[in-house]
């Protein structure tokens, strides 16, 4: 009998322990904290050699990453993602948007509402030549069809889909 009140006395304690543990452990609740919750985002992107923006404040971030393209507001929940060939779209408060293409890289969103986008390779799509990206598409197609090794055709292949991400950061898609 004194083994059976043994056990009802420590599932008692871990009861209590279990209801403890969770009166500690912090809660978000996202609708209050939107209400106190400021509009400000801070933003810094760049590649190496070039910073476009640094601790700007933007309205919100179009991002191509390797698990889909999403949109960074302020209060977005923290996170880091890598960037993939593609059109990244910054949205500025005044209603005007700067459109990049980046090659590759990562964003890194934190609970303060600062987000760091550092690429590879950035380039205002208005640099961007048409008819460059159209023979360099052209040519890394070719040697794709003509690549003997696996290696060569893994180069040939990421060349692709990087002047077709061009392609299409060049139209607008």
């Amino acid at each position: 009998m004194s083994m059976i009140r043994n056990i009802l006395r420590l599932s008692g304690a871990v009861h209590q322990c279990r209801n403890a543990a969770r009166l500690a452990q912090p809660v978000r609740t996202y609708a209050e904290e939107a209400v106190r919750a400021s509009s400000q985002m801070s933003f810094s992107f760049g590649c190496p050699g070039q910073m476009f923006y640094s601790e700007a404040n933007v309205k919100q971030i179009d991002v191509p990453s390797m698990t889909g393209s999403f949109g960074i507001l302020a209060q977005h929940v923290p996170m880091l993602a890598a960037l993939k060939p593609g059109l990244l779209i910054v949205h500025e408060h005044d209603g005007t948007s700067n459109r990049y293409f980046v090659s590759s890289g990562n964003v890194t969103v934190n609970v303060d509402s600062s987000v760091q986008i550092l690429a590879e390779l950035a380039v205002p799509v208005s640099d961007l030549d048409p008819q460059a990206v159209k023979s360099g598409l052209t040519k890394a197609q070719q040697e794709l069809s003509s690549a003997s090794t696996d290696e060569a055709k893994a180069e040939a292949q990421i060349a692709v889909e990087v002047h077709e991400a061009m392609e299409k950061a060049i139209e607008g898609k």
